[in-house]
C-alpha cells in the first residue's frame, strides 16, 4: 500500500522534480547558461526555459494551497494562497531589482501591473464567466467592503501619496515617510488577519451562511482524523517544495529580464509586467475557476486577498530591502497610469456595492485592463 501510494505521489508531482532539476543546473552551471545573452536564441529558451518552471511550480503551489483551502476552511485556505504568491512576488521584484543597472521603478510598475491584472483582468474575467453561466451572482459584501476599506487607502498611501510630498523631489518619499508607509502597511494588514481570521470570519463566507466547512464534513464517509491530519501535512509540505525553487529560480530570470528590457527599449514598465504575470496567473486561474464553478464568494477572497496581500507586504519590504541595498525606489505613478488606477478603484467600489455581479460589470473591468495595456506601449 505504502509503495502504491509513494508511486501515485511521484506521478502526481512529476513537475517537482523538473523544478529541483532546473534549479540544480542553474546551481551548477549559472554563468555558461546566463553568459552570451545577446544571442536571440539563447535569450529565448532562457527565458522561456525559467518563465515556464516558475509558472509551473507556482501553479503547483496553488494546487495545493486550495486543497488546503478545502480542508481548513475559509478564510485560512485563500490566506494560505496570497501569502504564498506574495512572498514569490518579493523575492522575484528584489531580485530584478538588485540586478544590473537599477531601475528604481520596478517596485512601482510591478505594484501597479499586479493590481490592473488582478482587479480588472482577473475580477473582469471572473465576472464575465460567472455571469455568462449563471446569470447573477452573489458574494458577501461585509467581506468585500472589508477588503477595500484596507485596499484603498493603502493604494493612495503608497501610489498617489509621493506625487505631493514636499520632502523630496519627484514621485519619492524621504526615507522617514517610506518608513511611515511601510509601518502602516503592516499594521493594517495585521490588523485586516485579525478581523478575517478571528473577530468575523462569517464576512468572508458565502453571504447568508456560516464559515464554509472543510471538504471532508460534508462527505457521506467520514474521513478519519489522523487521515485529514495526515493529509493537511502532505499538502503543506508540497507546497513548501515548490515555493522553494520558486523563490531560487526567479533570482535567476532577472538577467533575460533586465537584459531584453534594456536592449530592446521597451517601456521600463514592461520587466514589471512580467513579474506580475508570474504572481497573478496562478490566482487568476484559481479565481475564474471558482467563479465558473459559481463560487464567487471564493474569487472575491481571493482577487481582493491578492491585492490587500500585494500592497500590504510587497511595499514594506521593497521599501526596507531598497534602503539597506541603497537602490532608490520611486512609488508615485504618473500620467495615464495614474488615473488607470484612480478610475480602477473607483469601478471596484462601483462593482462591490451591491452583493450581486453580472456580466456588464466583467466586461467594464475587462475593458479597463485593455487599456492598460494600451496605454503602456503608447504613453
Amino acid at each position: 500500500m505504502k509503495r502504491a501510494h509513494l508511486g501515485w505521489l511521484v506521478r502526481s508531482e512529476w513537475f517537482l522534480g523538473v523544478s529541483v532539476a532546473t534549479s540544480v543546473a542553474f546551481l551548477l552551471f549559472r554563468t555558461p547558461l546566463l553568459a552570451d545573452l545577446h544571442s536571440g536564441a539563447k535569450l529565448a529558451v532562457v527565458f522561456a526555459w525559467l518563465f515556464v518552471v516558475i509558472l509551473g511550480s507556482a501553479l503547483a503551489v496553488v494546487r495545493h494551497a486550495e486543497r488546503l483551502a478545502e480542508r481548513l476552511g475559509e478564510p485560512y485556505g485563500t490566506l494560505i494562497l496570497t501569502l504564498s504568491i506574495t512572498s514569490i512576488e518579493v523575492v522575484s521584484v528584489s531580485a530584478v531589482m538588485l540586478h544590473g543597472a537599477n531601475n528604481p521603478t520596478l517596485a512601482r510598475d510591478t505594484l501597479f501591473a499586479v493590481t490592473m491584472i488582478i482587479l480588472n483582468g482577473m475580477v473582469g474575467l471572473s465576472l464575465l464567466m460567472g455571469g455568462w453561466r449563471h446569470r447573477e451572482q452573489h458574494y458577501n459584501l461585509q467581506g468585500a467592503n472589508a477588503y477595500l476599506g484596507v485596499i484603498i487607502p493603502l493604494g493612495i498611501f503608497a501610489l498617489v501619496l509621493p506625487n505631493f510630498t514636499a520632502s523630496t523631489g519627484g514621485p519619492t518619499m524621504a526615507m522617514s515617510q517610506e518608513m511611515f508607509l511601510a509601518l502602516v502597511s503592516v499594521v493594517l494588514y495585521v490588523a485586516f488577519l485579525v478581523l478575517q481570521t478571528r473577530r468575523h470570519r462569517d464576512y468572508f463566507s458565502s453571504a447568508g451562511a456560516g464559515v464554509e466547512p472543510a471538504i471532508e464534513t460534508r462527505r457521506s464517509t467520514p474521513v478519519p482524523a489522523t487521515a485529514q491530519h495526515s493529509s493537511v501535512l502532505r499538502h503543506a509540505g508540497l507546497l513548501g517544495a515548490y515555493m522553494i525553487p520558486v523563490v531560487f529560480l526567479a533570482e535567476k530570470l532577472a538577467p533575460p529580464v533586465d537584459y531584453i528590457v534594456e536592449t530592446s527599449h521597451a517601456p521600463l514598465a514592461l520587466a514589471g509586467l512580467t513579474m506580475a504575470v508570474l504572481v497573478a496567473t496562478p490566482e487568476a486561474i484559481s479565481a475564474v475557476r471558482a467563479a465558473g464553478a459559481n463560487q464567487l464568494q471564493r474569487s472575491v477572497n481571493i482577487f481582493l486577498g491578492s491585492v490587500l496581500s500585494t500592497i500590504g507586504l510587497t511595499i514594506p519590504a521593497v521599501l526596507v530591502i531598497g534602503r539597506v541595498t541603497h537602490h532608490p525606489i520611486t512609488l508615485g505613478l504618473q500620467h495615464t497610469d495614474l488615473l488607470l488606477f484612480l478610475l480602477t478603484l473607483t469601478l471596484c467600489l462601483v462593482t462591490f456595492s451591491s452583493g450581486r455581479t453580472n456580466v456588464l460589470q466583467g466586461g467594464v473591468h475587462l475593458v479597463l485592463f485593455v487599456a492598460y495595456l494600451f496605454f503602456m506601449f503608447q504613453p
